[in-house]
């Protein structure tokens, strides 16, 4: 079977994760120690991707850094507050070198886990931090060049943004790593995508990746968009070689021999700012959706509808989420019965289905990336149930390789707006299966009419079968040609009705 068009990840957060297994063996837990139970359960829960946030080598500097910022220091104390000074390790996008953590097992545990997940139809989705490198890296010393050099005078303005190193050439004042609208990273320091020595050292680190997984994850993908670089650093960013400045993209040139290499790779972009439809155009083969995400918590059903009516293609290369390592969880953003509303939208329209460690338990604390514990937290039985059902849905390939298309809603009645709350649409599947799905996202009771895509319905019965519930209705498809599907339902309630015509 091949692999399907719309697949679901499941991330794990590595250190956490294999720290709890250690405490649990009593020793330090390696990729070789994590249960074949437990990758079992997420091959049967239909999951297709498994994302170890942090398997990278980090080094001192990282670690030293998440211990003495006041500001990460206070993040993690008030999501820990048992906090030890043990808890607090370097951040994983502090990377020193793209080969496998050595408490982890180095690279050797990392293939054994990787062949692992293959026998069990899952593949393998790693980092990529493309914007920076943890300033103990070893190109610090060696290659200086290849980073955005500054001078005094920038870290006497802005010591937020600025660091002195050492280098083989002598001490260099060198920017920390950073996005436009945040105080630098303090245990990192800039690469400079305008120089050519840089590029192509990187596109090498990326082929190293790629013979070690099936996909990448690259965070902060948009800010190696020549136009951001000039946004962010301006003439700061010529090369501090001499060489002449490189302004054309960097991963149209880096992602083809990656395909060449390995086909079947798969590139996924954290991207932001409107830039998502310019990373799907340079080669990635999917990029975050945080607006659909943004128009779901600001409970806005007008806007999530004007976000599906997206071209197509965009839809189809979207990661939905509802939660990730960089957001609240969802559990606590989303009260109980909008949370439930929410998922089924994001997780049933096209697109990659993302969803993070502990989502499905109802983890309601977040967890910074500079700490390797976390509190326990009850399991949240019903929304445990809930995901359940919904991942039971997601397995059908109806939803991972059928047709989508999103459905109008019309007034039940003169007056009556409710219609603007539903968010419906519908799924045609292999072997001719019929879903149709419909959401009240809003605070009260509302009916609409949804006009349904199957005019072979006409003279002819079907049943309506909820898959999130027991509720099971038969209806004449005369009235449904007619007038469309007839809808009443509570505030903030989902459906997901499988459709079906009856002798």
């Amino acid at each position: 079977m091949g692999r399907p068009r719309y697949p679901s990840l499941y991330q794990i957060n590595t250190r956490v994760w294999l720290g709890e297994l250690s405490r649990r063996l009593g020793r330090p837990a390696t990729f070789d120690d994590v249960p074949d139970e437990f990758l079992d359960r997420v091959a049967i829960l239909g999951f297709d991707i498994l994302w170890p946030l942090g398997v990278w080598q980090t080094g001192e500097y990282g670690r030293e850094a998440s211990r003495t910022s006041p500001d990460w220091r206070r993040e993690c104390a008030a999501q820990l507050p048992d906090l030890t000074d043990d808890d607090l390790v370097s951040s994983p996008f502090a990377i020193t070198a793209y080969t496998a953590a050595t408490e982890y097992g180095g690279d050797e545990a990392l293939a054994r886990f990787r062949e692992r997940l293959r026998r069990r139809g899952l593949r393998l989705l790693l980092d990529f931090v493309p914007n920076h490198t943890a300033i103990d890296h070893p190109w610090v010393w060696q290659h200086p060049e290849y980073y955005l050099i500054c001078d005094d005078a920038d870290l006497a303005r802005e010591p937020h943004n600025y660091c002195r190193v050492q280098t083989r050439l002598g001490p260099r004042v060198l920017a920390y790593g950073r996005d436009p609208y945040y105080p630098g990273w303090p245990d990192t320091v800039q690469l400079n995508y305008r120089s050519h020595a840089l590029r192509q050292a990187m596109a090498g680190e990326l082929l190293r990746v790629a013979d070690r997984c099936d996909g990448v994850r690259c965070d902060m993908a948009m800010l190696l968009l020549p136009e951001v670089i000039q946004r962010i650093w301006g003439r700061k960013s010529l090369p501090a070689d001499g060489t002449p400045p490189i302004d054309a993209p960097f991963w149209p040139e880096a992602i083809p021999p990656v395909r060449a290499a390995h086909p079947e790779f798969l590139f996924m972009a954290e991207v932001y700012w409107d830039l998502e439809w310019a990373l799907q155009q340079q080669g990635f083969d999917c990029t975050y959706d945080k607006r659909l995400y943004d128009r779901l918590l600001a409970r806005d059903a007008a806007a999530v509808r004007g976000q599906l009516h997206a071209d197509p293609e965009f839809q189809r290369k979207s990661v939905r989420f509802l939660e990730n390592h960089d957001e609240p969880r969802a559990a606590a953003a989303f009260p109980p019965d909008v949370h439930a509303a929410a998922a089924v939208v994001t997780f049933l329209v096209p697109g990659l289905r993302f969803f993070h460690e502990g989502q499905l338990e109802g983890r309601r604390g977040r967890v910074s990336m500079h700490l390797s514990r976390r509190p326990d937290e009850p399991v949240d039985t019903a929304l445990q149930q809930f995901y359940a059902d919904l991942l039971e849905c997601l397995k059908r390939p109806t939803v991972r390789d059928g047709s989508w298309r999103l459905l109008d809603c019309r007034p039940a009645w003169p007056g009556n707006a409710a219609c603007d709350r539903f968010i419906a649409f519908a799924w045609d599947g292999p072997g001719g299966e019929r879903l149709l799905v419909a959401v009240n996202y809003g605070p009260t009771r509302g009916q609409c009419y949804v006009a349904v895509p199957w005019p072979d319905l006409a003279g002819r019965r079907f049943r309506l079968r909820d898959r999130l519930g027991k509720a099971s209705y038969d209806r004449d498809g005369d009235d449904l040609a007619r007038l469309g599907l007839y809808l009443d339902v509570p505030p903030w309630h989902p459906h997901v009705f499988e459709v079906t015509l009856l002798v």
